[in-house]
């Protein structure tokens, strides 16, 4: 089996390798993307999003098919990783040498912890609430958002943040971020315009359609967060522990 893997895995390797031949030299003027698209975004993006992040208005409105789908990938991989992980964990117990309650416990490494963490927080707040209007985003805020979890669980242990952050709710939030991306989508076809289409959301918000484009990429970098946030820690958890949820490293 680890032999038609291999195979296989080279196979697609050659394939990937063979297709580089027909992609355009790394930044060459006359690609297609720098002949249109490039020009298009750059002359047309403000206008058409009141969004002065060109690199958020391009991920979270022109391309936000593309962006919907990573995020799809990044909670398929969470699922795929807790699967593979408590599966193995049934089939071989692992020896687990309990840690000492309360020895491990560094008063300073807690208390700083206890005061990076919040910090952390908000700033993971400001960098998805301002990302279309500054550098930033749902990406980069559910990294720091997750990172200030993972932070907690290293300095106490991943069984107390666990007390307060449920795997099951972990995952059920994970879910609910790329609900809220496919959700907001969807009401663009209610309101009758296509999916993903934020200027439908101008009926109902009271504002012009350029605005509605801000608030909508606004609305699915929500998603994008919650579901970075919550994936990101439910890997540290998975991971750290081998699928056993008990102390982490």
């Amino acid at each position: 089996m680890k032999v038609v893997s291999l195979v296989l895995t080279l196979a697609l390797g050659a394939l990937l390798l063979l297709a580089t031949e027909d992609l355009p030299n790394w930044g060459d003027s006359d690609s297609p993307a720098s002949l249109h698209l490039s020009n298009y975004y750059i002359e047309n993006s403000m206008e058409q999003t009141s969004v002065p992040n060109l690199v958020t208005s391009v991920l979270a409105d022109y391309r936000s098919y593309d962006t919907m789908f990573e995020t799809t990938v990044i909670f398929c991989a969470g699922i795929t990783v807790l699967t593979i992980l408590r599966r193995s964990h049934r089939k071989k117990k692992k020896e687990v040498k309990p840690r000492p309650k309360g020895q491990d416990h560094d008063l300073i490494l807690i208390s700083a912890a206890r005061m990076i963490a919040p910090m952390m927080q908000l700033f993971a707040l400001y960098v998805v609430a301002h990302g279309h209007h500054s550098p930033g985003g749902g990406f980069q805020g559910g990294v720091i958002f997750g990172a200030s979890f993972i932070l907690l669980a290293l300095a106490y242990d991943l069984e107390t943040v666990l007390a307060r952050l449920k795997e099951r709710s972990v995952l059920i939030m994970s879910g609910i971020g790329v609900a809220i991306y496919v959700g907001i989508g969807t009401i663009c076809l209610v309101l009758g315009g296509n999916f993903l289409d934020y200027g439908a959301w101008s009926k109902v918000l009271g504002v012009s359609v350029v605005e509605a484009h801000s608030h909508g990429m606004l609305g699915v970098e929500i998603g994008v967060a919650i579901t970075v946030m919550f994936i990101m820690f439910s890997l540290y958890a998975d991971l750290s522990s081998g699928g056993e949820m008990d102390e982490g490293l």
